[in-house]
């Protein structure tokens, strides 16, 4: 078995934060002692209907605790998903209702999945104990818990300098997360660095049930594929992690230089020593940009898609790019009975855009071809289209047959 500090070491490469210092050193010392995993928790709001890279590097930080032989508890947050998440946000979130989340949860769940190990891993659902609390209950729950400690926030503390408005029921999402962490009896909570004060709540209400309070371990948030915002599904500037792999690859080919390390570390898994030796020769000069991130383009392809399909992506790239050509292989579908065709529909049924109004907007852009010639009208007839390469884009291409 390693030891604690080859654990700590292994666990926290993507860690930017762990709190109290030192205690989670100390948590995996204790367990090497008396052979008891820790439990490491995780929870995530299904709030939209994929998995993005992103998201991805927190999966990433509770499989490497699954692989040191600890139990990972993966909270889905059936029931404050339905409250929605006040970290970050400007203003009150939406409410999603029940059909929605357990929609967004079914779709994503085989996903995480997929990213976690099946030995080590527990899945709850927190409605099991957030929707069988009472009012009695709420108030145990709130009673140690004061304003001034929820205005710690900054999104708070900004709204409320600036006079906007903040819900009633914002403040208790800290709070319901909190519980989880009782609920389960959690040694560790993670979570992006924009959840630290949610995870420190989850020490405050741990330690009111007089339970030995957790300790908490943030990663840096991904910088989505803009270069200005984090990645995210409703900014959409994100890859998701079940993109085909050309699609990966051409998508991350188009990410500022800058982001370059940031990327191996989180997006790439590289470890500390070659993510600094990246950064040091992209700032003198003595590694080529270009070179570099089809590196990183091949490594995030081949962690989700298998060994040697980093290479298979980069040749349909340069297939497409370098050489103004058509991929080798391309996707088929088959057209719908009539002498004409309705783009917009036949583009969203064949997957190239996501919606009927995607597919009319781009082609109003000038971003869709049939055979390598600009198309804009929504109807065209059947004939030119039938045994044509459609392209959507720079690198979405389908075949269309009868």
């Amino acid at each position: 078995m390693p030891t604690a500090s080859e654990q700590f070491d292994y666990i926290t490469r993507t860690v930017d934060v762990t709190l109290p210092e030192g205690a989670l050193l100390s948590q995996l010392e204790r367990s090497v002692e008396t052979g008891v995993p820790l439990r490491a928790k995780l929870g995530v709001d299904p709030t939209a209907p994929d998995v993005t890279l992103g998201w991805a590097v927190v999966f990433d930080l509770l499989r490497r605790f699954q692989e040191m032989g600890h139990t990972a508890v993966l909270i889905l947050g059936d029931f404050t998903a339905q409250v929605g998440d006040p970290s970050g946000k400007s203003s009150t979130r939406n409410r999603l209702t029940d059909t929605e989340v357990n929609a967004y949860a079914e779709r994503c769940l085989p996903t995480i999945k997929s990213l976690l190990l099946e030995e080590n891993l527990e899945i709850r659902r927190n409605s099991e104990w957030l929707g069988a609390m009472d009012m009695a209950d709420v108030l145990k729950m709130t009673a140690g818990v004061t304003v001034s400690r929820l205005m710690d926030r900054d999104d708070f503390s900004a709204r409320y300098k600036a006079n906007e408005s903040i819900s009633l029921i914002e403040f208790m999402y800290p709070l319901l997360q909190a519980t989880d962490s009782v609920a389960i009896r959690a040694d560790v909570e993670i979570g992006g660095n924009d959840q630290l004060l949610n995870l420190l709540m989850g020490r405050d209400l741990q330690e009111q049930a007089g339970q030995r309070p957790q300790s908490v371990a943030t990663v840096p948030l991904l910088v989505g594929t803009d270069g200005t915002k984090k990645m995210s599904q409703s900014i959409g500037n994100y890859i998701s992690v079940r993109e085909d792999a050309d699609e990966m690859f051409g998508k991350t080919m188009s990410i500022p230089d800058e982001l370059m390390p940031q990327w191996f570390r989180l997006a790439a898994g590289s470890d500390l020593d070659e993510v600094a030796r990246i950064e040091t020769g992209l700032a003198d000069g003595s590694l080529h940009p270009g070179e570099q991130k089809r590196l990183l383009a091949r490594r995030i392809v081949e962690r989700y898609h298998g060994d040697g399909s980093g290479d298979a992506a980069e040749a349909a790239f340069d297939q497409v790019f370098r050489q103004g050509g058509t991929p080798e292989e391309v996707p088929v579908a088959v057209l719908p009975a009539g002498d004409e065709i309705w783009l917009p529909g036949v583009l969203s049924d064949a997957g190239l855009v996501a919606s009927n109004g995607e597919g009319r907007r781009l082609l109003r852009q000038g971003a869709v071809k049939i055979d390598g010639e600009r198309q804009e009208q929504e109807t065209v007839p059947r004939t030119l289209v039938e045994g044509a390469v459609v392209q959507v884009g720079k690198r979405r291409f389908v075949r269309f047959t009868a």
